[in-house]
């Protein structure tokens, strides 16, 4: 995906900037060969050999797990090869019984021996004896001779020299004799040979000066150059990793090879046209290729053709058929012909003319030939015997651009609207499955098959349209498609269905089929060969795809052939491996191989890169990722290889990574960072848990006012139901049980001298005036509790109502209101006139007057002011009411709770004066004080004392 630079840890460097050579070992180390020396990076450490001191040139790893390396000394030269030992080296040269003192190019042949050579001479040493090959090419050469060698697993070796000619280029060591490759594509001698590679495969690769690769498989010989797209023709060395692929560096850039799931034949594979516009495949193997000019056919991997003017009947190819007799159909411009022992001959209709542009050919069970004629007109044909022997024109046959026959005979057509119709016994049927504009290529139903069990599917641009038995479904991407573009199609020999569709080859099994059919909205399990897999699907106007019958599937796609193989279904098995690269923590970049990595406090944004090492389709390599601590679930972060957080809370966390190759195959090992966050001032525990106790003595002192002030109320609220109780119980003590014990009194008098009736009467009399009067006073009681002006702010009114009844009615009265009456709280209505109330009462009961003066004043406060010309009452009864009974007591008690002022004035020669005054700011609504109610005062929550008497 990307070059990474690598950089040595800190304090420690390579011997020279200058790398000639690298080995992967199989322990997983690097091996570094530099200009000046050997290096190894094993585990993040680079250890430095201090000796010897020169140019490392190759480094191979033996059987054995031993560590060679060949290097060019400076003067003076005295050896050629080295071991390592530890973090030691031996070397071996001519006074070890080397006949040279430099090399090159190093190897290890099936036997277990040392290859190597300079620019004269090749060695083959076994660690005693040696063999010294010298060609005579390299004689008086200063070049740099034998440059590479490769061990086969037969025993032989190749190698590879900097100069061609006879006996170098490129010659293969049999029987202690160097011979040449020689092939009709190739004579190995004539190349310049700058590196060499046996794959795991066996093939044999090439890289030269200026000529590219060859590839040499047994005696097959495949070249690779500019030409076809790689970066330099000079090439300098090869390198097969763990996955199979080649990897190829070249004077202007690094190349890979691949094996691709499709190969593609175009005109760089023999074929001789540049568009490709259908494909069949004979029973006998040949794949036929049509398309402008040109009848090609493939066959044992050699292309053949037939021109336009040279056997080709014509300019364009289109439809191709194979009878049951196994002669080719052939559409050529406006004509049909079957091509048979390398001559065409046409198919005529009765009058001789030729049958028109065929679109596409089938054959029924009654070898009946059916074709589909654009025309003009456009109309379906039957031919039997090589000639014409029904039309049916549009419109008594819909237009149609493809034609399929069922098991029962019957011809199916994809119509141009993108419906499906059937004919049979002369009768037609139209299964309409989308409504569609103005037919045209972007609705026409691209091809049509008939499945074995009687389906019928139609490839269109909005999905798979089908029907079986009587029922129609359409296969769209809401079923799994990766999109709704269906080229081609075609069944392999397992009954797996495949489209060649936009964006990929895809491959819905059998089994799924069946399911769709039972549920159409079932998302089908499909695997899709996309372009990186070598895909690269496009429309064609005839046959789009044909099966082979080695089993291959080959699709036409406009601009080229391809081939896959369903049964070769090569899989990555190797699980990648997965690197942490980066973490960079608000823009700051941090070591991400730190074992005790910690960032600072108030950390923002973190992010950090991975990566999975999957080299044979890195853009299908899918990651997942979970950072412990806080993410509950794994993270599917797809082909993305960052990953980011913000605002992380302080505290430890491990990171996670797991990723999966091109094939699916995961890595469930994955990599992992640890790292910390550290907290700030306020994120320090002992913070944080002194916040909490002062929240929680918070939280108490809070819930512990909120209930004395529950209690507070509560007890407020008993209070005033248990001052109206004791109010009423005075009430009645004072008046009704009084007079209702006063009536037991007669009674029980009269029932002493039952004799006497005289005395009997005067005590019924006397009993039912008394009876009376308890009568008026529980009325009045209950007057007392009822009667509540709640309707009406009128109080003057209210007094003239209660004066107006018994036992009240007795006394004169006068009634007055002075100021404009204004609205007054309920509550404090309710209070003053009880208070009045209760002071009328005791006028009338105990003044012995003959008049009572109410009046009422509205000014900044209300006053209610009641006096009467009575007797008067003494200064103790003032103080403390008269004994056993409580009006007075109840009168100070209502002005309390209402937060009034009550005075009580008496004179025997004036009578009593009372005086009640409200505060506006409690008793108006809208008083110019009262801007909002007092409640406590209302409540009772502070009553003043009531005044007394002076």
């Amino acid at each position: 995906m990307r070059l990474a630079k690598w950089t040595p840890p800190a304090g420690r460097e390579l011997p020279q900037a200058r790398i000639w050579t690298l080995l992967g070992s199989r322990d997983g180390s690097l091996w570094i060969g530099t200009d000046v020396g050997l290096a190894h990076w094993n585990n993040r450490e680079l250890v430095i050999f201090a000796e010897p001191h020169g140019q490392v040139n190759s480094i191979v790893e033996r059987s054995d797990g031993e560590i060679w390396f060949s290097f060019v000394q400076q003067y003076p030269h005295t050896a050629a090869v080295c071991q390592v030992i530890g973090e030691r080296t031996k070397c071996y040269g001519k006074s070890e019984g080397l006949p040279v003192s430099t090399a090159a190019a190093l190897a290890e042949d099936a036997s277990g021996n040392l290859w190597f050579g300079n620019e004269r001479t090749v060695v083959r040493w076994n660690g005693g004896s040696s063999r010294t090959f010298s060609p005579q090419a390299l004689k008086g050469n200063h070049a740099d001779g034998v440059v590479a060698i490769a061990g086969a697993p037969d025993g032989s070796v190749w190698l590879g020299f900097a100069v061609r000619g006879p006996g170098v280029g490129l010659q293969k060591v049999v029987n202690d004799a160097l011979k040449p490759f020689v092939s009709p594509e190739l004579d190995s001698s004539t190349l310049i040979v700058n590196a060499l590679l046996l794959d795991r495969h066996n093939s044999l690769w090439i890289g030269t000066e200026r000529r590219g690769i060859y590839r040499i498989r047994g005696r097959t010989v495949d070249h690779f150059g500019s030409a076809e797209g790689l970066s330099s023709d000079f090439v300098d060395a090869f390198h097969e990793d763990r996955e199979g692929d080649l990897w190829v560096a070249t004077s202007r850039g690094v190349d890979c090879f691949r094996d691709l799931r499709v190969s593609s034949f175009t005109a760089r594979e023999g074929l001789p046209m540049e568009e490709v516009d259908s494909v069949l495949v004979s029973r006998d193997g040949t794949v036929w290729v049509g398309g402008p000019e040109n009848l090609a056919s493939i066959k044992g991997g050699k292309v053949s053709w037939i021109q336009s003017h040279k056997g080709l009947p014509g300019t364009q190819v289109t439809s191709l058929f194979q009878d049951h007799a196994g002669r080719l159909w052939v559409g050529v411009d406006n004509a049909l012909f079957i091509y048979e022992k390398g001559a065409f001959r046409p198919i005529r209709r009765r009058d001789g003319r030729s049958v028109g542009f065929v679109a596409d050919l089938a054959e029924d069970g009654h070898h009946n030939v059916w074709a589909e004629v654009i025309g003009p007109p456009r109309r379906l044909v039957r031919i039997a015997g090589l000639i014409v022997q029904e039309e049916f024109p549009e419109p008594q046959m819909p237009a149609a651009r493809k034609i399929a026959v069922g098991p029962d005979g019957s011809i199916w057509l994809g119509l141009l609207s993108g419906d499906l119709a059937r004919y049979n016994r002369g009768k037609v049927d139209i299964f309409p499955f989308k409504s569609s504009p103005t037919p045209s290529r972007a609705t026409m139903v691209n091809s049509v098959l008939v499945t074995s069990n009687g389906a019928v599917l139609g490839a269109t641009s909005f999905g798979v349209i089908a029907w079986k038995a009587g029922k129609q479904q359409t296969l769209t991407v809401k079923n799994g498609l990766p999109c709704n573009f269906v080229h081609s199609f075609i069944t392999d020999d397992s009954g797996a269905l495949w489209l060649y569709t936009q964006c990929g080859i895809v491959e819905i099994p059998k089994i799924e089929l069946e399911k769709w059919w039972d549920d159409p909205g079932r998302v089908l399990e499909i695997q899709t060969v996309g372009a990186l897999d070598g895909a690269l699907p496009g429309w064609v106007p005839f046959q789009g795809a044909a099966k082979s019958p080695d089993g291959k599937l080959w699709f036409a796609n406009y601009t080229a052939l391809q081939v896959l193989d369903p049964a070769s279904r090569k899989t990555n098995s190797i699980p990648p491996p997965l690197v942490i690269q980066n973490v960079i923590a608000d823009n700051i970049r941090y070591d991400a191989g730190n074992s005790s990595l910690s960032l600072p406090a108030n950390t923002g944004d973190l992010q950090i890169d991975y990566a999975a090492l999957s080299f044979a389709n890195p853009q299908k390599v899918a990651f997942r990722y979970k950072l412990e601590g806080r993410d509950k679930k794994w993270e599917d972060a797809g082909p993305r290889r960052q990953a980011f957080y913000t605002d992380l809370p302080p505290g430890h966390y491990r990171f996670r990574v797991i990723g999966s190759n091109n094939d699916g195959v995961w890595n469930e090992r994955g990599a992992t960072l640890t790292f910390s966050i550290a907290p700030a001032w306020y994120q320090a525990k002992l913070f944080q848990a002194a916040c909490v106790v002062i929240a929680v003595l918070l939280a108490l002192t809070a819930y512990r006012a909120r209930i004395r002030r529950f209690a507070k109320t509560m007890g407020t609220l008993f209070d005033e139901r248990l001052a109206e109780r004791t109010r009423i119980a005075r009430d009645l003590h004072d008046t009704l049980l009084q007079t209702i014990q006063g009536s037991k009194l007669v009674a029980d008098d009269a029932l002493e001298t039952p004799t006497e009736p005289a005395r009997m009467q005067k005590a019924l009399e006397q009993l039912s005036e008394w009876l009376q009067q308890a009568g008026l006073e529980g009325r009045s009681a209950l007057n007392s509790l009822r009667v509540s002006v709640t309707t009406t702010d009128d109080l003057a009114e209210a007094f003239r109502r209660v004066l107006e009844t018994a036992p009240f009615y007795s006394l004169a009265t006068t009634v007055s209101a002075a100021g404009d009456a204004r609205q007054i709280h309920p509550i404090v209505r309710d209070e003053v006139y009880r208070v009045g109330y209760e002071a009328i009462r005791n006028a009338h009961a105990h003044s012995r007057g003959t008049h009572v003066t109410v009046q009422l004043r509205y000014a900044d406060d209300l006053t209610l002011r009641i006096v009467d010309d009575g007797v008067g009452a003494d200064a103790s009864t003032l103080s403390h009411g008269k004994e056993g009974h409580h009006g007075l007591t109840g009168m100070r008690e209502r002005a309390g709770r209402i937060g009034a002022r009550l005075n009580i004035v008496s004179d025997s020669s004036r009578g009593t004066e009372i005086c009640l005054v409200v505060p506006g700011k409690i008793a108006f609504r809208n008083g110019k004080t009262a801007r909002r109610w007092n409640i406590r005062g209302l409540l009772g929550a502070d009553r003043p004392r009531t005044r007394k008497p002076r």
